[in-house]
């Protein structure tokens, strides 16, 4: 393992972001499991979800993510997160004691992470990237952003690093998080036992989160765990069917354009006409706010 590691950090350099290496590490056994979704799918005769020029449009968008997820820690974020690691408050061992409880508040962290990257436009201009497929499969799992460096995902699990934990095993634990929720991208595997629909989520939990319908908004947030979603009042269980997507609805392939649309549209929001502190408040505000002078009097605002 040491001799693995060395290697790692003898090819990338001291600032070595372990997220990504496991997603690299993982990406045959994520093939292979789509494959083998495909598979299952097909003989159900349920083959609706997988459109292949969506499915590379999927492909595309997890490839390009990787490799600029990795430049950016390479250039800042790496050296970013080890000069706030300099301020921490303990030395919190990574061992078999304090393993779990390290996870659990990564878990935490991420469940925030999630929830502000719907609420919080800054940050969904890069998230929305991730919903705005109207098909669900597993290689919609791969559909993020490249923004995410750019509009700061990782200052959500800062707290965790100034408490101590060293931020090579935060954002390892990150990658574990991501790992487990590319399998739960898929129609394939309904409701499972209550115990586990409980505490954790599930392809059931995380249609729901993928879904437009007005309920299914929103909802759902937990990466691993969906405890917190039930405990912070953000939980709503699969019912009726999923209509996967964004209200404001994009219908193009193309990278760039996927990637960038809602962060021209904050930023065009910004610069329009108005009281400054209503136009900066589109960085911060929800995604469906409106400054007052820009609603037609009489017509409800959409939410994302």
């Amino acid at each position: 393992m040491e001799t693995l590691v060395a290697e790692v950090h003898a090819l990338l350099g001291p600032h070595v972001d372990w997220k990504q290496v496991l997603l690299t590490a993982m990406v045959p056994l994520f093939l292979l499991a789509f494959a083998i979704e495909f598979v299952i799918m097909r003989r159900r005769r349920r083959t609706q979800g997988f459109e292949w020029r969506d499915i590379l449009t999927n492909l595309g968008l997890g490839g390009s993510y990787q490799i600029f997820e990795t430049i950016a820690h390479l250039l800042v974020t790496g050296a970013a997160v080890i000069w706030i690691y300099q301020f921490r408050l303990f030395d919190i061992p990574v061992n078999a004691w304090t393993i779990l409880p390290i996870f659990f508040g990564v878990e935490f962290c991420y469940y925030w992470f999630h929830r502000g990257s719907h609420r919080i436009r800054w940050f969904w201009s890069a998230h929305v990237v991730h919903h705005s497929s109207e098909r669900m499969n597993m290689t919609t799992a791969m559909r993020q952003s490249l923004l995410y460096s750019i509009t700061g995902w990782w200052l959500f699990f800062m707290p965790l690093v100034l408490l101590g934990v060293h931020p090579a095993a935060v954002f390892f634990l990150y990658g574990v998080n991501l790992t487990y929720q590319y399998f739960v991208h898929t129609e394939s595997v309904g409701k499972l036992h209550p115990f586990i629909e409980y505490w954790f989520n599930t392809p059931s939990h995380h249609r729901v989160h993928h879904g437009k319908n007005p309920q299914y908004i929103d909802k759902n947030y937990g990466g691993v765990l969906i405890c917190f979603d039930r405990w912070f009042g953000t939980f709503e269980p699969e019912e009726e069917a999923v209509v996967y997507g964004i209200p404001k609805q994009i219908h193009s392939h193309n990278i760039l354009t996927l990637n960038f649309h809602e962060f021209l549209d904050m930023w065009r929001d910004v610069l329009r006409p108005g009281p400054l502190w209503q136009r900066l408040k589109h960085l911060w505000a929800p995604p469906e706010y409106e400054r007052p002078e820009t609603v037609v009097k009489g017509q409800p605002t959409t939410t994302p």
